[in-house]
C-alpha cells in the first residue's frame, strides 16, 4: 500500500506536469499546430504507421513534423526521417514515458517554427500504463492495439483506452493468420471507453490508412475552424 508521502509526492509532480502541459497547449494552438499523441504497447505499430502517415502529408503540401520518445537508441526517428519530414528523438534514459517538461525541452532545443507546422506527432514510449496520466500538450490522443496482441488488451488497460480520442487496430493484414476476434475487440475497447471511435490500419499493406488520414484531417479541419471561432 502506497504511503501518503508518496502519494503526496506523486501529487504534485503530475500536477506540475499538468501546468506545463496546459501552456504547451496554449502555445500550440496559437501557432496553429495540432499536436497528436501515439500511445500504445511496444510493437504495436505507432512507427510504421507513423512514418506512412508523415510521409502522405508531405506529399500533400501538410507541414508534419515528430518528436519519438524511446528509453535508448535513436532506430525510430532515423525510421521515421525516411519520411523527408523534421524528426527529433527523444531518449528517455529509462523513464517508461514522456512528460511535458521533455517535450518542452526538445522543442527549445530543436529550433522547429511551430508556425510552419500544421501538425506535431509525438510518439510516447512503448507503455500502457505510464503514459495515460501525463498530458503532453497535445489535442489528441490516439491508441494503437496489433492483432497479435490480444482481443482482451483495452480490459487489461482501460486507462489509456479510457482517455483516448480513437483507437487504432493496427496490422489487420495478419488478422486472419491470428485468428483476431474484432467483435471481441470491439465489445472491450466500448466497454471502457462506450462511443470512442475505432480504425482498422495495416502500414504495410495500406488496408484502412484512408480512413485514419480522413479522420487526421477531420481533426485538423475542426481544430482550424475552433480556432478561429470567437
Amino acid at each position: 500500500m502506497n504511503s501518503p508521502r508518496i502519494l503526496e509526492i506523486r501529487r504534485s509532480v503530475l500536477e506540475k506536469n499538468d501546468v506545463l502541459a496546459q501552456n504547451l497547449r496554449a502555445r500550440f494552438t496559437a501557432a496553429g499546430v495540432l499536436v497528436i499523441n501515439l500511445v500504445s504497447s511496444p510493437g504495436a505499430g505507432k512507427t510504421a504507421l507513423l512514418e506512412a502517415t508523415l510521409r502522405h502529408l508531405r506529399e500533400n503540401g501538410i507541414g508534419a513534423a515528430a518528436l519519438v520518445g524511446d528509453l535508448a537508441t535513436d532506430n525510430d526517428a532515423q525510421r521515421l526521417a525516411r519520411s523527408g519530414a523534421p524528426v527529433r528523438q527523444i531518449v528517455t534514459g529509462g523513464n517508461c514515458h514522456l512528460e511535458a517538461d521533455m517535450i518542452e525541452t526538445h522543442l527549445a532545443d530543436w529550433g522547429l517554427a511551430l508556425d510552419s507546422l500544421d501538425c506535431l506527432f509525438i510518439e510516447n514510449v512503448g507503455n500502457l500504463v505510464c503514459p495515460a496520466s501525463y498530458d503532453l500538450g497535445e489535442h489528441l490522443r490516439v491508441v494503437l492495439f496489433s492483432v497479435t496482441e490480444g482481443e482482451d488488451k483495452p480490459l487489461k488497460y482501460p486507462i489509456i483506452f479510457n482517455t483516448a480520442d480513437v483507437a487504432i487496430i493496427t496490422k489487420i493484414d495478419l488478422a486472419a493468420a491470428v485468428e483476431f476476434d474484432r467483435d471481441a475487440a470491439t465489445a472491450a475497447i466500448h466497454a471502457v471507453h462506450p462511443g470512442i471511435s475505432i480504425l482498422e490500419t495495416s502500414a504495410k499493406t495500406g488496408k484502412g490508412m484512408s480512413n485514419w488520414l480522413d479522420y487526421l484531417n477531420t481533426c485538423r479541419n475542426s481544430f482550424a475552424l475552433h480556432r478561429i471561432t470567437p
